[in-house]
């Protein structure tokens, strides 16, 4: 790996968590087993890819954890990046979607943070967003929606908030030593970007058995297993590995390695032609290629139980649901505005073909999904709202 991202200098040993295979680690050059120890990742997870510019540090993600949970950072006061991204779900916010600070309303369903840092690319439906710093761009400084709202009129006076508060003022001083300015919007975007790749989650009852305690799923969720990764219905083509998604980056990916899916669900066909609403047409809206109308990435689904209503723009309402989408091989819309028959789409991946399934098979997989769900991580209090410490 070359240019931006630290390289340990040394291929790791890839662990199949998704596939319950175990081995042993080739030791770690000093500065990855450091990242390791400082982004709390634990020994059968890889670390992840991390750009040079922007090495970890305690006093980055200090400041990162508490800018976060910041109403501060937004132009009017109103609202933090906590505000869509709540630990109780995941980091989503359990809604088809979020409001921006300044009332509108999202186009697009939030999507959880755990294991982000993991993921070769960044939001639903953009292939050049490749590292967290440029993506956390989107959020403040995007205006189209709006969403922190931090524009060129207000950026100086959302900074004097933290300049202003003696605690923050040195914070920022902590975590930027070799700087003699006060808060900058790169510097925010450093720090929270430096927190959220800490947001891991590798503990959930699916994992300790892949770890070997067999105990910790039930035979329906062992089943659903069995489902999920068989060539019936197909999902672990979209969604394998220890994040369970093809978008994926470690700090042993190389260039010619890393993957950048995209892919069409058959959720829409409004024109026969494969179309989507005009108001998300997915990767289509950043490229204007035809084939790329309907595209999204596909999402890690670790904690997915929790992230509810789900797709890009929140329009399936349960598992149970996701699951019968893809076993009919696409949506179809019997009337309104976005009729159309997605099962028939000419853009829809080859890979939503549709496959036979019983109601006790849909329990089944609902089953092994949820057992995707990390408790411990859902209330990790290294996570959780540093203003709300006692």
């Amino acid at each position: 790996m070359t240019g931006r991202w630290l390289d340990p200098g040394i291929a790791l040993l890839t662990i199949a968590i998704a596939a319950g295979c175990t081995s042993g680690q080739t030791p770690e050059p000093a500065d990855t087993a450091a990242y390791r120890a400082i982004l709390a990742v634990p020994d059968y997870l890889e670390v992840p890819a991390i750009p040079t510019f922007n090495p970890p540090t305690g006093e980055k993600i200090a400041l990162g954890r508490r800018i976060f949970y910041d109403r501060r950072l937004s132009g009017n006061r109103t609202m933090s990046c906590g505000g869509c991204h709540d630990q109780r779900y995941g980091f989503a916010d359990a809604k088809k979607a979020p409001t921006g600070s300044t009332g509108t309303t999202l186009r697009r369903n939030s999507p959880g943070l755990a294991n982000a840092v993991y993921h070769s690319t960044f939001t639903w439906a953009n292939d050049g967003l490749r590292v967290l710093e440029d993506q956390l761009q989107v959020p403040i400084r995007g205006d189209n929606p709006v969403e922190l709202g931090v524009s060129d009129a207000n950026v100086g006076d959302v900074l004097a908030r933290f300049d202003g508060d003696a605690s923050y003022a040195q914070m920022f001083r902590d975590a930027f030593p070799e700087s003699t300015s006060g808060a900058t919007v790169e510097k925010i975007i450093f720090a929270l970007a430096s927190f959220c790749r800490t947001i891991v989650s590798a503990d959930s009852p699916y994992d300790r058995y892949l770890r070997g305690d067999k105990s910790a799923i039930s035979e329906s969720a062992r089943r659903g297993a069995a489902l999920f990764n068989g060539e019936r219905l197909e999902c672990f083509h979209c969604h394998s590995g220890v994040n369970l998604t093809v978008s994926y980056r470690d700090f042993a990916s190389t260039d010619g390695t890393v993957r950048y899916p995209f892919f069409n669900n058959g959720l829409y066909n409004v024109d026969g032609t494969g179309g989507y609403p005009p108001q998300d047409q997915g990767l289509y809206d950043l490229t204007s290629k035809p084939a790329d109308r309907g595209r999204f990435r596909p999402q890690s689904l670790r904690n997915v139980a929790v992230t509810a209503p789900y797709m890009h723009d929140g329009s399936v309402a349960t598992l149970a649901d996701v699951v019968r989408h893809y076993a009919a091989g696409g949506r179809l819309i019997e009337s309104g505005p976005f009729a159309g028959d997605g099962r028939l789409s000419p853009l829809k991946s080859g890979l939503v073909r549709g496959f036979q399934i019983t109601d006790e098979e849909v329990a089944d997989v609902v089953a092994f999904l949820e057992s995707l769900t990390d408790q411990g991580f859902l209330e990790n209090p290294a996570f959780s709202d540093p203003h709300l410490d006692p």
